[in-house]
């Protein structure tokens, strides 16, 4: 009788289960996203009010605050069903590698994208949306593979400008009344200075007596 060797159970990455990395991010989306949707709920059921007093005005100290409020209210059921598919598939993307880093760069890019708006917007506008946020999280795509000089996210940064570019570019909105090109490219500036910001640090390796690379030995002293 001979015995045959036993086929390793999957891995929970291998199962799709959700403490998997698509799994995190998966479900940190749609939470993000059913969040987005509930606050909406409440904003329409009080006729906008949310949207009127938890806007960005631009250039008046009191409205400071109202950057981290604004990404969350839209002025529409439409405005944010327009942001919840490209926030949730560029977010997705950009949470797989880690949650944890995602969220520092959406909060980034919520205070440089918002720091924006709240400095360039035309007098007696009030800025809401997640667009800002979608602009971030393209940004960040686009320059993170370059930076972190991954192969994979190289990849993904091109096939993020092939798939989103003209879409993006066209939805700026430069000149086009009741849209915020102001938010849109202060966003995708927060993306990129977050990109800058998370990459990832290298370490170097250490040296031997005789100038020889030594990976994971101490320094010669």
């Amino acid at each position: 009788m001979s015995t045959l060797p036993s086929t390793p159970l999957p891995t929970p990455d291998e199962e799709g289960a959700l403490s998997s990395p698509i799994g995190r991010a998966a479900s940190l989306m749609v939470a993000f996203l059913g969040l987005l949707w509930l606050v909406q709920l409440v904003n329409a059921g009080t006729d906008y009010s949310l949207a009127q007093s938890g806007g960005i005005l631009p250039r008046q100290p009191s409205s400071l605050l109202d950057i981290v409020t604004s990404p969350f209210l839209h002025g529409s059921l439409e405005h944010l069903a327009g942001n919840a598919l490209p926030l949730f598939s560029l977010g997705l993307m950009a949470a797989i590698p880690s949650p944890k880093r995602f969220l520092v760069m959406t909060l980034v890019v919520i205070v440089v994208g918002g720091f924006g708006v709240w400095l360039f917007s035309p007098e007696n506008s009030v800025t809401v949306g997640a667009s800002g946020v979608v602009f971030g999280y393209f940004g960040y795509l686009l320059l993170r593979g370059f930076v972190d000089r991954r192969p994979a996210d190289v990849v993904i940064s091109i096939g993020v400008a092939l798939a989103y570019g003209y879409a993006m570019w066209n939805s700026v909105g430069f000149g086009r009344e009741g849209v915020s090109w102001q938010g849109h490219v202060a966003g995708l500036v927060g993306g990129m200075v977050a990109a800058l910001f998370l990459r990832l640090r290298r370490k170097k390796p250490v040296a031997d007596a005789s100038g020889g690379a030594v990976p994971g030995l101490p320094p010669a002293v």
